[in-house]
């Protein structure tokens, strides 16, 4: 009997000593290579979309808050015959706080068949690169608004862009590339807790569903990846993960198809946490060296329009949907993002720091200033 109640406390004993095993096992499986809340705070931080076009007084402090900086990404609003941009305020504001920003530049295809089109598009580039673009965007101009004299729209593969093409080569600067919108600006809009819902019902203007004339989705998408496939050469960055935010499969095949190709992720993340967070974190893992983080948040208008209660509500707000992005990426647990009810991806300290800071980097190795 005696040797019976041993036999049975041994085995207790070792049970509870596998469980403490493999309770350890577990602990450190889940927190291998994760990152604190104060190492996420002082890790190095780019912002590759925003639009600050107006200065506030709190900026700067909450950008070293979270020892953060951004890129200011100018946009061509076309309107009937004039085309206006923000990039004086950008190299405004870049100028009063240097040490947070970066410029991003960009051109339209308006213009596209006069003589000097192509002379004119790189003198302006030229001017502002002189002026601290490190960066060029393209926006949805290409294959969504702007239209040649007989009413066609020109794709980003026109080849009368290409000298423009060669340019940023020759001068080793990236394309911030914008082509097309999400599939749902093809899509009646149905259903309110889409991500994209209040964008299109806002901004009718470009839900494409209103315009059958406009080239479908997979048109403008095919002509953006054929420029992609003819410029092997020229480094692209597909803005809002390269509008295919719904379909990581797809995004994953342009990848591995590209090697100029990388990714942004500005707003986009409410697509992300549509699918299901384990493929979403195996994709962040395998392509970790081509993701970079962004945002597109921004300033509309000056500070002086608004009273000192709206401006401190607009800090507060920013600070909540920028908390809101790093939990996601950093986080395990579940929430709520965008309407969609989702779970952290929980990524490596040296997955966020190329998603965060070194992949961006890398992009302004070796750049030349095109006056020398």
């Amino acid at each position: 009997m005696e040797i019976n109640r041993t036999h049975k406390r041994i085995k207790r004993l070792n049970l509870i000593i596998l469980i403490i095993l493999i309770s350890a096992c577990k602990s450190t499986s889940s927190t291998e290579g994760s990152i604190s809340a104060e190492e996420f705070k002082q890790l190095p931080k780019i912002d590759v979309h925003a639009h600050y076009k107006h200065s506030r007084n709190y900026l700067s402090d909450f950008f070293n808050r979270w020892n953060l900086k951004a890129m200011l990404v100018d946009v061509a609003i076309e309107t009937n015959d004039s085309i206006v941009r923000s990039f004086d305020n950008y190299v405004a504001h870049q100028r009063l706080l240097p040490n947070d920003f970066y410029l991003c530049t960009t051109f339209t295809a308006a213009g596209i068949e006069k003589s000097d089109y192509i002379e004119r598009t790189i003198a302006q580039l030229k001017k502002d690169i002189e002026q601290g673009a490190v960066m060029v965007k393209v926006w949805k101009n290409f294959g969504m608004v702007t239209q040649d004299s007989e009413g066609n729209y020109i794709q980003i593969n026109d080849p009368r862009l290409n000298p423009i093409w060669n340019f940023l080569v020759e001068n080793n600067i990236t394309v911030l590339a914008h082509i097309a919108d999400p599939e749902q600006a093809w899509r009646p809009l149905l259903d309110p807790n889409n991500p994209h819902y209040n964008y299109y019902k806002n901004n009718p203007q470009y839900h494409a569903y209103n315009f059958p004339t406009m080239p479908s989705y997979e048109e403008i998408i095919s002509a953006r990846d054929q420029w992609i496939e003819n410029n092997p050469e020229l480094k692209i960055i597909g803005a809002h993960i390269c509008s295919m935010s719904n379909n990581l499969d797809a995004v994953s095949e342009r990848l591995e198809k590209y090697s100029n190709l990388s990714v942004e992720l500005g707003a986009r993340f409410g697509d992300l946490a549509m699918q299901d967070s384990e493929k979403v974190k195996l994709f962040f893992e395998t392509y970790q060296d081509r993701i970079l983080f962004g945002t597109d948040y921004g300033t509309g208008k000056p500070e002086d329009q608004f009273s000192a209660q709206d401006i401190l509500e607009e800090e507060q707000d920013l600070e909540q949907r920028y908390k809101h992005l790093f939990n996601y990426l950093v986080r395990e647990d579940s929430m709520v993002l965008r309407k969609q009810n989702t779970k952290g991806l929980g990524l490596s300290k040296t997955i966020l720091s190329k998603i965060f800071n070194d992949n961006f980097l890398k992009f302004l190795e070796n750049q030349t200033n095109p006056s020398n």
